[in-house]
């Protein structure tokens, strides 16, 4: 029997867990991860693991900042999302290859360093949206203006914060490496926070400094790939709706149909659980019998059994409430 392919989209919880930002607590971070999910590899699936990258990217631009100067220039931010992609897939690697020799399980990883492809006359590029790296204050914030010629502007009252364009994914430069490496029963990291965002000037790819959701080309990729299932992890066990009122109800099961009531109902918070929710929508809607399911990190493998977390389908089954 043909094995299902799963893509699983971590959240950078998975990698940093508050604070902790040193090499050791990101790696036990990793590790935990690698536990949570070791008894998806001894299933019926192949499995692909996208991740974010947030705090670990935002580090490596401060640092970058701090060490700036004609001798030592900073890199751009898509090379320090490439600098993210091998740190943290080298971390999860690993993190994985020593559980699965606590397990018994007989798998090798790969990371691959991933590059997505966008439009370069994405509206996103004139609309920047995406707040990255360190918060500043405002003559720090005047200043980079001036001399770097950053976009800044103020965080909900917290600082001011550098944003950058966050445009749709097209498509995935290495999708037919990663589709190979998994048909032959191969572990597979990519797309790591978003991938990083090219274009193509004249058939030659040049990256641009962008950051793209995490879960739209967890999306994209499962799609490529012709993955069964896309797994988004998240901090909470299931999507909800009422969030956080009295009145709040977690969905067990989500059609397409209720899934674009409530958003229309502002349901889903933006840059929270809206994305993922379109995320799945799209994945679910891309062929019949695809399934997406919305859950945490520590009920990943329960997740697959239906016993928690969101499903989310085409089918018209009867809402269930958990």
């Amino acid at each position: 029997m043909k094995k299902q392919k799963v893509v699983v989209s971590l959240g950078g919880n998975a990698i940093q867990a508050g604070n902790r930002r040193s090499d050791e607590e990101q790696r036990q971070a990793c590790y935990h991860t690698a536990k949570q999910l070791a008894h998806l590899f001894d299933k019926d699936y192949e499995v692909v693991i996208t991740h974010g990258n947030g705090p670990q990217v935002g580090n490596i631009l401060l640092q970058q900042q701090l060490n700036d100067s004609e001798q030592l220039p900073a890199m751009p931010l898509d090379t320090c999302g490439a600098m993210s992609q091998g740190m943290i897939g080298y971390w999860m690697q690993n993190a994985l290859l020593d559980v699965f020799k606590q397990e018994n399980i007989h798998k090798d990883v790969a990371t691959i360093v991933s590059q997505v492809l966008v439009d370069k006359n994405d509206e996103a590029f004139t609309n920047l949206t995406k707040p990255i790296g360190p918060f500043y204050n405002e003559q720090e914030a005047i200043e980079l203006e001036k001399t770097k010629g950053y976009d800044i502007r103020e965080d909900a009252g917290r600082g001011f914060r550098r944003v950058v364009a966050s445009p749709k994914p097209i498509d995935i430069i290495e999708k037919n490496i990663i589709e190979t490496l998994v048909d032959n029963h191969y572990v597979v990291i990519a797309g790591g926070g978003g991938g990083i965002p090219v274009i193509d000037e004249n058939g030659i790819l040049v990256g641009k400094e962008a950051v793209i959701d995490k879960d739209f080309v967890s999306e994209k990729l499962a799609e490529l790939i012709n993955a069964n299932i896309l797994l988004i992890l998240t901090t909470v066990d299931h999507v909800a709706i009422n969030y956080k009122t009295k009145d709040q109800i977690n969905l067990h099961h989500l059609t397409v149909e209720e899934a674009d009531k409530y958003i229309k109902e502002g349901q889903f918070a933006e840059g929270s659980m809206l994305p993922k929710i379109e995320a799945a929508l799209k994945f679910v809607n891309s062929k019949p019998g695809r399934k997406a399911i919305i859950t945490s990190l520590d009920h990943a493998v329960e997740a697959f059994e239906g016993n928690i977390g969101t499903q989310i389908t085409q089918s018209e089954k009867k809402l269930m409430y958990c």
